[in-house]
């Protein structure tokens, strides 16, 4: 593991179990590599606002990419380092190019100040049943900075959403989706992505692909997978982040972010890793 400098890790999925959890063997191999010098980086579609749990789960004080790409946080400084955002303009734009190919879709916001949604949007979550919600218009009328869009489409495949996407909002903005199962995109700025900002920071401390490994799950890893020196899907991840990884990782309910950082240090170190035969 002597090259690697920085790990770049996805949070649902590929260390957050399910029920939300993150087991004590992987918190202890980010742990490691932390001690050993090399940077952790967490880097998510979750928005600012799902940060401090995952803060306070891991003890992470580091960087942490939100929302795949469109906000780089310093936990360290609590401050925000990037923000790259879509203009008013672009939001609108993208619905009006999608509403025709996706009948029925709905859209939210993912702001810098909250979350905000069309009437149609209907919430998932309790949080989100206090969140501003009106017309696209309205949600906009302020200006806010929209990390993201969200569309919804009640009984959708976000497989055939994202090919659609993909193909009405090419140029326009960066369409993704972390669940093969659901029925929603997440679409960020023109060139944005967890790759983007990944790579931004990585140069910033004097880094480079060659120097990173990265571990995601899903279509929205993909960017990041690609870029990076060493890029691990996890197994049973979605076919596009296996097919863009170097390498598979086990699933993550058997600590395979832990099981592939343990045998790097242990590479770097010259020792077994942990459960190994002495």
């Amino acid at each position: 593991m002597d090259a690697v400098r920085l790990v770049a890790c996805d949070l649902d999925g590929t260390i957050v179990c399910p029920d939300g959890s993150i087991s004590e063997r992987t918190l202890a191999a980010l742990r490691a590599c932390e001690s050993a010098g090399i940077d952790v980086v967490f880097v998510t579609g979750r928005p600012p606002r799902w940060v401090p749990p995952i803060a306070e789960l891991t003890g992470h004080r580091g960087f942490v990419i939100c929302g795949n790409g469109a906000m780089l946080l310093d936990l360290a400084t609590a401050q925000v380092v990037e923000i790259h955002p879509l203009s008013p303009d672009a939001v609108l734009e993208v619905a009006t190019r999608l509403r025709p190919r996706l009948p029925g879709a709905v859209f939210a916001l993912e702001t810098t100040t909250g979350y905000r949604r069309e009437p149609e949007f209907l919430p998932r979550h309790e949080a989100a049943r206090l969140a501003m919600a009106g017309p696209l218009p309205h949600l906009l009328a302020d200006a806010p900075e929209v990390l993201k869009v969200l569309c919804r489409l009640d009984g959708g495949d976000a497989d055939s959403m994202l090919e659609v996407a993909r193909e009405v909002l090419d140029g326009i903005a960066e369409p993704v989706h972390s669940n093969p199962d659901g029925d929603m995109l997440e679409i960020a700025a023109p060139g944005v992505s967890k790759a983007s900002t990944l790579a931004a920071l990585a140069d910033r401390r004097g880094m480079s692909a060659r120097d990173v490994v990265a571990f995601g799950d899903m279509p929205n890893d993909v960017s990041m997978l690609l870029w990076a020196g060493r890029g691990y899907a996890m197994t049973g991840g979605h076919p596009q982040a296996v097919a863009a990884a170097a390498a598979l990782a086990p699933p993550c309910e058997q600590d395979g972010v832990a099981q592939v950082l343990e045998g790097l240090l242990a590479q770097r170190t010259g020792r077994s890793p942990v459960g190994s035969e002495p």
